[in-house]
């Protein structure tokens, strides 16, 4: 949170596009400062003997605001994949095109794996 604040992502969040952006308990108490344009699971009200029903009401917030999350938690697990990009000591005019073909290379084995998935 403080790195994003440095940046200046909290000004930007705030006085930017009215965009919502889904991020994860590590940036609880951004939603605020960016006008609820930072969306994170639910804060825990109760530490000590909760009521059935808050406990209840919060998993079902956590678990829809996970599903939305989970394709990013997805595209960064693909990326993180492939470190190679990481690494990379070639010619920064042709990371483009790195990137380009690491993008193809992961749509055409979603793609496959979809297909034989359709054929079970």
């Amino acid at each position: 949170m403080t790195h994003a604040r440095k940046l200046g992502l909290v000004k930007l969040l705030a006085n930017g596009p009215a965009v919502g952006i889904l991020a994860d308990v590590g940036y609880q108490g951004l939603g605020a400062q960016t006008g609820g344009r930072l969306v994170t699971p639910p804060h825990r009200k109760f530490k000590k003997n909760p009521p059935e029903w808050y406990e209840e009401m919060r998993e079902r917030q956590r678990k829809a605001h996970s599903s939305r999350r989970i394709r990013v938690e997805h595209g960064i697990d693909h990326l993180k994949n492939w470190r190679a990009l990481a690494r990379h000591h070639g010619r920064r005019e042709h990371m483009s095109d790195i990137t380009q073909a690491v993008a193809a290379l992961l749509s055409h084995q979603q793609t496959a794996t979809l297909g034989s998935g359709a054929k079970t």
